[in-house]
């Protein structure tokens, strides 16, 4: 086993934020997805536009098709609509305004951030008003002592990250898309990413919000308390809720401390089980400092290879990959922990390890790049399920013979063995009615006889909420449907996101 291997040549980092290619057809969702009507919501008038112009002023009023036309169609090219108009707030005043405005006039509104969502959360279905919440950028205040951030719901997660880490913080949140995904989406979907196993979700990180309702009045829950045990936690109400029963503005995140020591080790595996014993040996080995555990099948590794040009540090190719990292504040306590494990390993065959920063970059780089190598083969039919961590990779292989002579151009499967998370994908040249129907439901079905989630990370968004069934019972979606008649009775808020069309 090559323990110390050194990555000669650099890794090329891939930016997540791509650009949209307005060239490039996209269907329109409702054209797709035959269940969609719209709804007898008002359109956009001239009145209505001098009406967001004298909330706004004129230069944060998008109406032009070119300007438009970026903010309706998703990174993944998969879902489009068409916004009629783009808002851009600065003060969440401004938000209350405009949505007081929408709910009396009843224009349906849809609340973006970053637009690096996986399943049309963030685009217009039809042609709802577009808020942009990009603007709304600014730290309001960060605490050291308190180990707490607040800031507005527009802020990119990466600056959130660099701004705290000066203050010898970190996010407990980091993504793939961090350089452009949006703290406010981020709460609003429940975002996990690869710092799940070692800070959980985001209910327990976010202390406090402030979110906007349907009829234009502000929740100001932006609490800095970390124990608040005075009636319902309102906030849990938005995390997750996807912007369907307010829009959020600002957030109160516990920051803990920035780990003074990094380490990441990446090891190649003969099979599935193999990379299971490896989770299972570094969970016992390494406890407290095992902050991440993802794993990746080898054409995953291929297709960033093929798509990326990014290098395998191992040098020659294994069925599975697992990527551990730990964080602690002893490097070389920690380092020593992690070369005995992999010293001691026996479900691997080779492995290397590095605590220098550039090359566990380089090694990340690996991982987060898989949905941008995805992109490059085409129509993306993308799915993040959660079950039990024993069976995960059980319905890769299910899905390649499903597939196998109907189109499709690759089946991957990766994603976070710490949590049982997994991120399937089949991707094909362009859309075909036959594939489509090979894959939903059945995905969703498989997933639901093993008792798991149709969605780990990702929200529900227009992509999946037909089929929340498969994940919650009637009487739980009831509830929902309570919920949101109650907070925004006219359902102006992201419409035909997250709950079945009746």
């Amino acid at each position: 086993m090559n323990l110390a291997r050194i990555l000669k040549t650099p890794l090329p980092i891939v930016s997540t934020k791509l650009l949209f290619c307005r060239a490039l057809h996209v269907p329109l969702t409702a054209s797709r997805l035959p269940h969609l009507h719209r709804k007898s919501f008002a359109k956009v008038t001239n009145d209505d536009i001098k009406q967001f112009e004298g909330i706004l002023s004129s230069s944060r009023v998008l109406c032009a098709e070119e300007d438009i036309a970026g903010h309706c169609t998703d990174w993944t090219r998969v879902f489009r609509g068409t916004g009629s108009i783009v808002l851009k707030p600065k003060t969440t005043a401004e938000v209350s305004e405009i949505l007081k405005y929408c709910n009396n006039r009843n224009l349906a509104v849809v609340p973006q951030g970053g637009l690096t969502g996986l399943v049309g959360g963030s685009v217009p279905v039809f042609d709802e008003v577009i808020i942009s919440l990009s603007l709304m950028n600014k730290i309001i205040k960060i605490e050291p002592l308190a180990g707490v951030l607040v800031c507005q719901a527009g802020c990119v997660l990466q600056r959130l990250n660099d701004a705290v880490a000066e203050h010898g913080m970190t996010m407990p949140l980091d993504l793939g898309a961090k350089g452009a995904c949006q703290i406010g989406g981020n709460v609003s979907t429940n975002a996990g990413g690869i710092r799940f196993l070692r800070y959980g979700s985001l209910h327990a990180s976010v202390l406090g919000l402030e979110a906007v309702m349907a009829d234009g009045s502000v929740v100001d829950n932006l609490s800095t308390l970390r124990k608040d045990n005075t009636g319902y936690d309102v906030k849990q109400l938005f995390i997750g809720s996807e912007g369907t029963l307010g829009i959020v503005t600002s957030v109160t995140i516990a920051t803990p401390p920035k780990p003074k020591a990094i380490t990441v080790c990446f090891v190649g595996c003969r099979s599935f089980a193999d990379a299971l014993k490896t989770y299972a040996s570094a969970k016992a080995s390494l406890g407290e400092i095992l902050s991440a555990c993802e794993f990746m099948d080898n054409d995953s590794m291929s297709l960033v290879k093929k798509n990326l040009g990014l290098v395998n540090p191992l040098g020659e190719s294994y069925p599975f990959y697992v990527l551990l990292e730990t964080s602690g504040s002893d490097g070389s306590h920690d380092e020593d922990k992690v070369t005995k494990f992999v010293e001691a390993g026996s479900s691997f065959e080779n492995g290397t390890l590095t605590s220098e920063p550039s090359k566990i970059k380089n090694i990340w780089s690996l991982r987060e790049n898989i949905a941008v190598a995805l992109l490059r083969d085409g129509v993306q039919h993308k799915f993040d399920i959660s079950v039990p961590v024993e069976c995960m990779y059980d319905l890769v292989e299910i899905m390649r013979k499903r597939v196998h002579g109907l189109g499709a151009v690759s089946c991957v499967g990766y994603g976070h063995l710490g949590d049982g998370n997994l991120h399937l994908n089949i991707t094909s040249r362009e859309r075909i009615e036959e594939l489509d129907n090979a894959i939903v439901p059945f995905v969703y079905e498989w997933t639901a006889q093993r008792k798991g989630s149709i969605s780990a990370e990702h929200g529900l968004g227009v992509q999946k909420s037909q089929y929340i069934h498969f994940s919650k019972t009637p009487p739980a979606i009831a509830l929902m449907r309570s919920i949101k008649s109650t907070l925004d009775p006219k359902g102006i808020l992201n419409p035909y996101k997250v709950l079945p069309i009746e």
